[in-house]
């Protein structure tokens, strides 16, 4: 068996106090107690570490040399509390987020920079990807997903929603007018996900009431590239207000059909795996985005 802290507390504090009446009282614990974890240790070492005499307790030559490591021992737990206890108060190390690129760059850099103020000893390392990924593999900390969470081993803390809308260039509607119906979408170029298949299902009702999912003319596994061609003229999008919040109020892409759109909302969650210790450090990152955020952080 192997000894524990408890009895190496034991016996430091027999040595320290002198006694294992005074001990018993450092320690909050019975004078039997105490006892019975001393001897316990010594049965352990199979040594005698204190000889016992009617005035007082004396260390054998093994008990002062044994007693010169558990003061170590002790010492560097302390220590290694002591640490803990800073990082908890100052967050400290690496930090390695993972999103999806529109999100890392209309949300998350933004906010860096805040954040790099209030902790300068966090150490971030950004990475995007555009699919889910498995957050041990990937040695991720956190990552923020958008839409529907299935992975159960996830804690997920909310970071708020945003809504899809359709949406067009204004040079675009120029040249090849303004749709006035999902049935007319046949006669435009529709700019679409390569995967999931979800993501092309845009908020809106055909003739039979269907959600409408359109056939990709241009397809791209990213959004951030949907947006550019949507901005470069090439086409009718289908995106999430945290990534065209700007583009709308200065006119660059503007919505179509907003009497005929549904409602739809993708909700956005910061996830790390629920059975493992959450760093100060995780935490101190997801509530600076959520605090600087606020409440409805996408409605525009």
């Amino acid at each position: 068996m192997k000894t524990t802290l408890d009895e190496l507390q034991a016996f430091v504090a027999v040595v320290d106090t002198g006694s294992i009446t005074a001990a018993s009282e450092v320690l909050g614990l019975t004078i039997s107690a105490t006892s019975r974890t001393l001897g316990r240790l010594e049965e352990k070492l199979q040594t005698t570490l204190l000889r016992r005499t009617t005035r007082r307790l004396e260390l054998t030559e093994e008990g002062s040399t044994f007693l010169h490591h558990a003061r170590a021992i002790l010492a560097s737990v302390d220590e290694a509390e002591e640490q803990m206890a800073a990082r908890r108060l100052h967050p400290a190390g690496r930090l390695r987020v993972d999103a999806s690129t529109p999100f890392m760059l209309h949300v998350l850099v933004p906010l860096l920079d805040g954040f790099r103020a209030r902790y300068p000893e966090v150490e971030l390392e950004l990475n995007s990807n555009e699919g889910i990924i498995d957050l041990i593999e990937k040695r991720t900390d956190v990552a923020f997903r958008i839409g529907t969470l299935k992975d159960s081993t996830l804690h997920a803390r909310p970071v708020g929603t945003s809504r899809i809308r359709v949406l067009a260039s204004p040079a675009y509607l120029e040249r090849h007018g303004t749709p006035a119906s999902p049935g007319q979408f046949g006669r435009h170029t529709l700019l679409g996900f390569t995967q999931p298949e979800t993501l092309n299902d845009w908020p809106l009702r055909d003739a039979d009431g269907n959600t409408v999912r359109i056939r990709p003319t241009i397809a791209s596994s990213s959004g951030e590239t949907l947006r550019h061609m949507a901005l470069a003229g090439l086409g009718i999008v289908c995106l999430s207000d945290f990534m065209t919040g700007d583009d709308r109020r200065q006119g660059r892409l503007a919505p179509l059909l907003s009497r005929q759109t549904l409602d739809v909302r993708q909700a956005i969650n910061a996830v790390y795996y629920r059975n493992t210790a959450l760093a100060s450090r995780i935490t101190a990152f997801v509530d600076h985005v959520v605090d600087a955020l606020g409440k409805r952080p996408f409605d525009a």
